[in-house]
């Protein structure tokens, strides 16, 4: 399992050719899918038929170091599952230049996954989109490290009109940060959006209902919530499995992610994998949540919506930075991209930027017309063994993906083209 920062879980298997979803059953029993997949599993290709793509639309990706090989990297990934390369691709630094990339050290190599999962996913849902991958200096790992230079890398993006859509594909548990006034001063970038009706996503968590300590090694052994993904002005993805055939038809319905107890994912040892939300120990109730108050009581619930994050079920991805190849990634780390693939197309088709979309989600709610279909189906809940910090193993008990609104999934998942019809309408049936 990778570290606790970013949001994404790695199988140690590369492909010299794209795997196929039978490639990856046979070879390494779990499921594997191709943005092809993806894009028929979430409808968008009635949209793409109508010019709606992301045109005119910029997605912003922020990562510490990001990768020394992304537009390679993109070119390869898109030549070989037949997407057109975007509009642009511009790289930015600044918050400062990025140091040398050194292949051997392995959180500049998970931060060069993150990034090439944020860039080849969220293009795969957009494919008209530009990209805007700002790179930041210091490696962002629990409590404030890092945070600072991302918000400044926001907000230099947003005030330069860079940025339509944010998606965040990191995030630090509420319990690391030295207290909630240190959390609060890191919000200008969401304020900025706000003003600037950017759209901003997070990813949930990796963890299920839980997440990791400051040694970034340990995780708590009780419920808590990671920030910006708890942040109100933040629209929170979590994580769903899909269950697709070669040409991402579902034969099954999806369900919350969960893989803590699968062998084939996470071997002999429990470990958690699993869709990340919960209520803040930060935010209280934000208003468009006053209609879930039942599950989320006075505090910010999360997720909102969500996503495919599944590692039995991983997104295929190409990379040449070290191990040249095809390699398969999971977490809420794709979940965040992939929704803002959807949202950039919805921008599109409504001629104007959403900006903060949490108060129309949850006026839509998951009604068969709303496009966010609901999920039901599994639960959180994660078992771990910690060896510094509160010794032992633990299971924390999660939630239940249900009916209507919960806090495994949110208000379910995203059928994109009934989806972008209804935000680029205001959400009017």
């Amino acid at each position: 399992m990778a570290a606790a920062e970013p949001f994404h879980i790695a199988i140690g298997h590369a492909f010299a050719q794209p795997p196929t979803t039978a490639d990856c059953q046979t070879q390494i029993g779990i499921s594997c899918y191709s943005p092809n997949q993806y894009q028929k599993a979430y409808d968008m290709l009635p949209l793409y038929r109508q010019g709606l793509t992301g045109k005119g639309k910029t997605i912003l990706i922020v990562d510490s170091f990001g990768s020394p090989t992304i537009q390679n990297d993109l070119k390869v990934f898109d030549q070989e599952f037949g997407l057109p390369d975007p509009p642009s691709l511009n790289v930015i630094q600044p918050a400062g230049a990025v140091p040398p990339f050194d292949p051997t050290n392995s959180d500049m190599t998970g931060w060069a996954e993150e990034t090439t999962l944020d860039v080849e996913y969220a293009h795969a849902m957009a494919p008209g989109a530009n990209i805007v991958l700002a790179e930041t200096p210091v490696s962002e790992t629990e409590g404030v490290t890092g945070l600072p230079e991302m918000i400044q890398s926001e907000n230099f993006a947003i005030n330069h009109h860079m940025a339509d859509v944010i998606t965040q594909s990191f995030g630090a548990t509420e319990a690391t940060f030295p207290n909630a006034r240190s959390i609060l001063n890191l919000r200008s970038a969401y304020f900025n959006a706000l003003a600037h009706r950017v759209t901003v996503l997070a990813s949930s968590g990796d963890a299920g209902p839980t997440d990791f300590t400051d040694n970034l090694a340990d995780l708590f052994p009780f419920r808590v919530i990671s920030w910006p993904s708890g942040d109100p002005l933040v629209t929170s993805v979590g994580g769903t499995q899909l269950h697709l055939d070669a040409t991402g038809n579902r034969t099954a319905p999806d369900n919350v992610w969960n893989d803590t107890f699968d062998p084939n994912v996470v071997g002999d040892t429990p470990s958690p994998a699993a869709s990340g939300g919960g209520t803040s120990a930060v935010f209280g109730r934000p208003f468009y949540q006053n209609g879930v108050a039942s599950d989320t009581g006075r505090s910010r619930g999360t997720p909102d919506i969500s996503m495919s994050a599944a590692v039995n079920g991983a997104a295929i991805l190409y990379f040449s930075f070290v191990s040249p190849g095809f390699h398969l990634v999971g977490g809420t780390s794709e979940a965040s991209p992939l929704f803002s693939g959807v949202v950039a197309v919805a921008d599109q088709a409504a001629h104007r930027d959403l900006g903060l979309l949490n108060p129309t989600l949850y006026g839509l709610g998951d009604r068969g017309p709303s496009g966010i279909d609901d999920v039901v189906g599994g639960n959180t809940t994660v078992q771990f063994t910690n060896t510094d910090l509160f010794p032992g193993t633990h299971t924390v008990k999660g939630f239940r993906a249900d009916r209507g609104y919960d806090l495994g999934t949110g208000l379910g998942t995203a059928d994109g083209q009934r989806l972008v019809g209804q935000l680029s309408r205001g959400g009017r049936f």
